[in-house]
């Protein structure tokens, strides 16, 4: 039993591996193929029984996977934050999620003839969608920016909150069902908050008073959301996900601690979580289903995506600036994801546990919403986003990494050329530089779970790596090439090819191709701007083509980026020589002009 045990967690790993690795492949959410892979796994070939396989571990392990799950989630929510994000995302996160609930527990109850209880917890966990599914999504959608942000800024917010929410309703329903008075159940979420609470603040003080090492942080916040979460439901009964939920709300909002560190960790660990936990609850799945949940699920779906999200969405916008047009597409546009499921799957087997009516319901219900909504919308947002004429287009513009006066150089020239360009950087006084000049900015390291969830990069399409700090650079070279590609990831080197010793060399793995010429570095460039070199855009026609534009400028000129006729953006490196025609655009870095320059050169 312990090698079938040990064999069948370290194939469901694997398995898990496999269908996040696919969904970063196609550009999908996750949880589609974790979830299939299990249905595959579990009612379709009988593979995997995890009734069988854990007994009763079962109920634990799917209990602290959720708790932690939930905790990751509801650190991402900045309350400082939600005042600059639009009257449309807080109509969508407040009014707009309570009527998302209301309008599906209707559904659920009328169409699926469950009690009211399943129902409202049905409606409380389908207005949660989620960053983890709209991000890939938005990868491929690719709207632009305001309904990008729309849609981003809404999951993250309604993640914790739906949980919140969902979690409610929950203590309401097993207090009613176990008999408990009004003073229990007050009593059940009074002690959650403040187990919660006090958590948080526990964690809080120790992390701002470095009185744990930096190696063991990480260890220190996943034992304490453990045991919050444990020594809640055992001083109340069933409270301890509300206590994870309040404990990663208020840790997240406490200032002088910070949790990126943390955030990353929890982030990787919830990966792992989800991979198995998602594999092990939809191999619980009963099959057949339920006699007519196939059919209700399906009805309460088309309910959901063609009557609820976009009636929600147009109460929730009322007064704001989006368009008709932007509208519709976030109408559409509300993929569910991992809180609904997980925590579905929880709430489902303690009301199995308790006798409650219509608790097998639940999950089918929930696992149909998902998949429906997750299928039908990867395959139909882009090309209606297409049709609104609310896409953006091709992904041609250019993060740089870095926002000292090369990057900003480089930066103003790119934008003159029309491209979008956004500067990355972790130094504020270069950021603050490049706002005072009119550049898009992003103030965080770009390869950090930061940048993940508040980077937008609509319409980006490549990384300039242009920082001061060589080994950062390789980082964020090394995390962009699997958001852009290996062929659209650059670096401006900081040390000659000489001075690139093995000692000092990287490995080649961590190494984009150079930018320029061999001759160029950061530091070459940034002397050479102090000396009066310009970068100059100049389109190149018949009479003026590349040879006059070197004979005019000097062969020292270097050759930076080239614009074609229809707007494709080509990058001058060492490992690519570009060789500029007539009817392009040259973005070059040349000497300082002559005393009398020439009158026939045609610069814009």
């Amino acid at each position: 039993m312990i090698i079938e045990l040990g064999l069948m967690l370290a194939g469901m790993l694997m398995i898990g591996f496999l269908a996040q690795w696919l969904a970063w492949r196609v550009k999908l959410p996750a949880i589609l193929f974790l979830l299939l892979a299990g249905i595959v796994l579990g009612p379709v070939s009988g593979v995997l029984n995890p009734d069988k396989l854990l007994g009763d571990l079962l109920f634990p392990i799917v209990s602290l996977a959720v708790a932690v799950i939930l905790f990751e989630g509801s650190l991402t929510l900045r309350f400082h934050e939600l005042p600059g994000i639009g009257k449309a995302v807080r109509g969508l996160v407040t009014y707009g999620a309570i009527a998302t609930l209301l309008l599906l527990a209707w559904a659920a109850h009328a169409m699926a003839g469950v009690s009211w209880p399943i129902a409202l917890l049905y409606g409380a966990l389908g207005s949660v969608t989620g960053p983890t599914v709209i991000a890939p999504m938005l990868r491929t959608l690719r709207p632009n920016a305001r309904i990008a942000n729309t849609l981003r800024w809404e999951g993250i917010v309604i993640d914790p909150l739906g949980a919140l929410f969902a979690v409610l309703i929950f203590e309401a329903i097993v207090s009613r069902e176990q008999g408990h008075t009004i003073g229990v159940f007050i009593a059940t979420i009074g002690s959650g908050v403040v187990i919660g609470a006090v958590a948080a603040w526990l964690v809080a003080f120790f992390l701002r008073r470095q009185m744990i090492p930096e190696y063991l942080q990480n260890y220190a916040v996943l034992a304490a959301v453990l045991l919050a979460f444990s020594l809640s439901n055992a001083l109340t009964h069933e409270s301890g996900l509300l206590a994870v939920t309040i404990m990663g709300i208020a840790l997240g909002n406490i200032r002088g601690v910070h949790m990126d560190d943390i955030l990353d960790f929890k982030e990787s660990l919830t990966t792992v979580l989800v991979s198995v936990l998602f594999i092990l609850l939809a191999a619980r799945l009963p099959w057949p289903l339920p006699p007519g949940m196939l059919v209700a699920g399906i009805a309460l779906f088309a309910v959901a995506q063609l009557i609820v999200r976009p009636l929600t969405v147009s109460l929730a916008s009322v007064g704001s600036q989006l368009s008709w047009r932007e509208r519709a597409l976030i109408g559409w546009v509300a993929p569910r994801g991992i809180v609904a499921a997980s925590v579905s799957a929880l709430f489902a087997l303690r009301l199995d546990a308790l006798d409650v009516p219509g608790a097998d319901a639940l999950v089918p219900l929930i696992f149909t919403l998902i998949i429906g909504t997750v299928v039908l919308q990867s395959a139909t947002a882009r090309p209606l986003a297409i049709w609104l004429k609310v896409a953006e287009p091709e992904p041609h513009g250019v993060l740089i990494f870095g926002s000292d006066a090369v990057a900003r150089a480089i930066g103003k020239a790119l934008g003159e050329a029309g491209f979008r360009v956004v500067l990355a950087d972790d130094e504020w006084e270069g950021i603050r530089l490049a706002r005072m000049e009119g550049l898009t900015t992003f103030f965080g390291n770009p390869a950090s779970p930061h940048a993940e969830l508040h980077l937008d990069l609509t319409g980006i399409g490549r990384l300039l790596a242009l920082s001061t700090h060589r080994e950062r650079n390789s980082l964020a070279c090394v995390h962009y090439r699997q958001e852009f590609g290996r062929e659209k990831v650059y670096r401006l080197r900081n040390l000659t090819p000489l001075e690139n010793t093995d000692r000092a060399a990287l490995a080649g793995n961590l190494l984009a191709p150079p930018l320029f010429d061999e001759t160029i570095t950061h530091g070459r460039f940034a002397e050479m701007l102090e000396q009066g070199w310009r970068i100059k855009l100049t389109k190149l026609t018949d009479t003026f083509d590349w040879p006059q534009f070197i004979e005019q400028y000097g062969s020292a000129s270097v050759l930076m980026f080239a614009v074609e006729e229809k707007g494709t953006l080509r990058v001058a490196s060492t490992k690519r020589k570009l060789e500029p025609k007539s009817g392009w655009t040259v973005i070059v870095l040349v000497p300082p002009p002559d005393p009398a320059p020439s009158n026939c050169d045609p610069d814009r």
